[in-house]
């Protein structure tokens, strides 16, 4: 990390997104690294067709076991016209702990939910109509599941769309919180039942973790599951949050995982 952080110091800074400043030295220097990060091009960022949307559970909330991002999917899924239009993305918000060690704030579906209930995602959902962009999507729906106000946080950078199962096409987006003690959660009971945050790096290794190989639509591709145990409480991280995470780990500390990340069809930016 301290290695990383010296590289990106060398780094001209374009404006951020949000106005808010970071004020930490190491999280400065980390937001300009990724400010500069450019997402590989799409083959789906070509004119839709106009088909039917694709399922997200009654409230907009994505979840999917599958994690393919596009700019490495096998040509049998990166045709424009199996795109559908409908869109969604979710806030990778990252902050510092006690030791210096970034960590990504996740939460856990309410276990009263119909669909999908006890699950765990990243804040976000649908793109929702008055939306500019995918980075108001993102904060606007975490303000509406934890509380978390956009004035407290950097947006950096988005990551290249990942498809979900249904090829739903969910951006993510990383954001900075400069001052974790400023956030104070105020959790939406109908959507969120726990918030919890984990080491961003974790999703790098080897550890408490395991693959599963699925096939869809001809294409096989890899579902992974992190187990977390943290405040005697377990949380299973997997398929479209996992797969987000696993590229947004290697995106900052600039590595690929310790194991393979997508069946060797699939393209990965890091060798």
């Amino acid at each position: 990390m301290r290695a990383l952080l010296r590289i990106a110091a060398m780094a001209t800074s374009p404006t951020s997104t949000n106005p808010s400043q970071i004020k930490s030295h190491r999280l400065a220097i980390l937001a300009n690294q990724l400010r500069l990060y450019k997402a590989p091009p799409s083959p789906l960022d070509a004119p839709a067709s106009d088909e039917d949307a694709p399922v997200v559970d009654a409230r907009g909330k994505v979840f999917s076991p599958m994690a393919v991002a596009e700019s490495s999917a096998p040509p049998t899924l990166a045709r424009p016209d199996r795109f559908h239009s409908k869109t969604a993305a979710v806030l990778i918000c990252l902050f510092e702990d006690s030791r210096g060690d970034l960590r990504v704030i996740l939460t856990k579906r309410s276990s009263n939910l119909s669909t999908h209930s006890g699950e765990v995602s990243l804040p976000g959902g649908k793109t929702e109509e008055g939306d500019k962009d995918e980075k108001e999507t993102a904060l606007r729906e975490a303000k509406e599941e934890i509380g978390l106000e956009p004035s407290l946080v950097s947006i950096v950078t988005t990551l290249e769309p990942f498809l979900s199962k249904h090829l739903l096409r969910v951006t993510p987006v990383i954001a900075i919180l400069d001052d974790r003690d400023a956030f104070k959660p105020v959790l939406n009971p109908s959507e969120v039942e726990e918030m919890f945050d984990a080491p961003l790096e974790m999703f790098l290794k080897d550890e408490n973790k395991m693959s599963e190989e699925r096939n869809w639509m001809g294409v096989k591709y890899l579902v992974h599951f992190f187990d977390y145990n943290t405040e005697g409480k377990r949380f299973m991280i997997w398929g479209l949050t996992a797969g987000i995470l696993i590229r947004a780990a290697s995106v900052v500390y600039q590595r690929s995982p310790s194991f393979m990340e997508q069946s060797p069809e699939y393209k990965t930016p890091y060798p």
